[in-house]
């Protein structure tokens, strides 16, 4: 009952049985990887931190590594992979294409013409790679992260998908609205020490902040998305700071200033409050799910975490009666076995092909079964692969667990399939694949319902759709 001493109930709770979730969680040096512990994180996201590791370590079939010593010799299958792929697949559908509304004649200035340049910035983007690796990215962890940033040397918006673990917003005091984005978001990681070099430690924040653009929040700026003047700019800081100089406790938000470098950029300007001219913040958060206060979404392997646990148990037991059955436990008694000659002790004996043991009247060969007990180990096994097909919401014959030429008809299979269309339903309205753009002056086109920060629709009211293929 020690584990459940301080119970939180969170979107990632459902780890807090696994030690070494709640280390990191708690800010302490544990068995994972990363700075889900370091002392510059919000407490508040550490838990989101600490479940990224852990459900990286599942994708991986590293997930035993967590439990130190006892996790040493567990069988890993591949099966957390299977569900994030499978989910993944059935989400995005068989292609994926970009559509604006009401595109009927052909021109630069118009829907069509706006659809055709949209197209060729996604290809030149490689926009369906980056959002296959963004929304798996999503399925396992819970979120993803797009950038969104202009190129002067290719001439057009780069879009550049990022570790959600780097993303740290600074949500809204008493945010009660899933849709109330922050306007001061920051992207944080650590650069490790380098030996070779010399160089120490350092922590690096990119901040992006909406602001007045004056102080006096008098001056106005018209955007070519907008048809009324606006008082708001994005302002962009880049900035490092030594890990030494970091003091304990002092979180990503309130950097002391005193120590930090600030870079600067092709063009050779200080990125220190560096105004973008824009009034939304270029940072795409796409949720796996629909998400309420905690601003976050919940992974596909959630739900299914102790049940992956108890399904890698049972495949290690059962390969260690699969062992034993295929090597049983010889027993001899009265049989001439072969002896050193110097210590006139029995050599050790192996079970080989073709060998014969010469008994004497009373000798007696026997052998442990344990074909039953394996029988029983396939079968838990089973059980619990049906048991992760209802908690996963992925049906028999798409976790390969159901040939479907044994289904007893097309209507039984497509039966089977309501859960999980139920649940693409949910998570394609959690990630909005219908987002505000104006194709005119190069705006690009992302997935995710959380990209504009900006209180405005564009010029026309103009909608690219990504439509998955069903």
């Amino acid at each position: 009952m020690s584990r459940w001493r301080n119970l939180i109930i969170d979107t990632w709770g459902a780890l807090s049985y696994k030690s070494a979730f709640q280390l990191a969680a708690e800010g302490r040096s544990g068995r994972l990887p990363g700075h889900a512990g370091a002392s510059w994180i919000p407490e508040a996201d550490r838990r989101r931190l600490a479940a990224s590791m852990v459900l990286a370590a599942y994708d991986t079939n590293q997930a035993a590594a967590l439990l130190g010593e006892e996790g040493a010799e567990r069988r890993e299958y591949g099966d957390p992979a299977l569900i994030v792929n499978q989910t993944l697949a059935h989400l995005l559908g068989k292609t994926q294409k970009i559509t604006v509304p009401d595109a009927p004649g052909p021109g630069p200035g118009t829907a069509s013409g706006r659809e055709t340049l949209l197209r060729e910035w996604a290809e030149q983007e490689h926009l369906w790679l980056r959002m296959q690796h963004a929304e798996r990215t999503a399925v396992l962890l819970g979120d993803t992260v797009y950038l969104l940033a202009w190129s002067r040397t290719k001439g057009r918006p780069v879009l550049r998908t990022i570790d959600p673990g780097f993303y740290v917003p600074v949500l809204p005091d008493g945010a009660i609205d899933a849709d109330a984005y922050p306007e001061r978001v920051h992207l944080a990681w650590e650069t490790p020490a380098d030996p070779a070099t010399g160089r120490g430690g350092s922590l690096r924040r990119v901040t992006y902040e909406l602001g007045p653009i004056a102080e006096d929040g008098t001056a106005t700026r018209r955007y070519p998305w907008s048809t009324q003047p606006s008082t708001r700019t994005c302002y962009l800081t880049d900035a490092e700071w030594d890990l030494e100089h970091v003091n304990r406790g002092e979180e990503v938000d309130a950097l002391s200033l005193k120590y930090a470098r600030f870079r600067t950029n092709a063009d050779g300007e200080l990125l220190n409050r560096l105004d973008l001219q824009l009034d939304f913040i270029p940072i795409v958060h796409v949720p796996n799910t629909i998400s309420g206060p905690e601003h976050f979404g919940q992974s596909s392997l959630m739900s299914a975490a102790q049940l992956l646990d108890d399904l890698g148990a049972a495949d290690t037991d059962s390969q260690r009666a699969a062992a034993t059955t295929g090597s049983p436990i010889i027993g001899l008694s009265g049989a001439r076995l072969p002896v050193d000659r110097k210590t006139g002790q029995p050599l050790p004996v192996r079970a080989e092909p073709g060998m014969v043991w010469p008994l004497g009247e009373s000798g007696q060969l026997s052998t442990v079964d344990t074909s039953s007990q394996l029988a029983e180990m396939r079968a838990y096994v089973e059980v619990l692969r049906d048991r992760l097909s209802v908690t996963a919401r992925l049906p028999g014959s798409v976790l390969g667990t159901v040939n479907p030429s044994q289904v007893p008809s097309g209507y039984a299979m497509q039966l089977s399939f309501g859960p999980l269309d139920a649940m693409v339903r949910s998570m394609r309205l959690a990630t909005g694949r219908q987002v505000p753009a104006a194709a005119e002056d190069g705006a690009a086109p992302v997935p995710g319902r959380r990209f504009p920060a900006r209180r405005r629709e564009p010029a026309g009211g103009d909608l690219v759709r990504f439509v998955p293929a069903q």
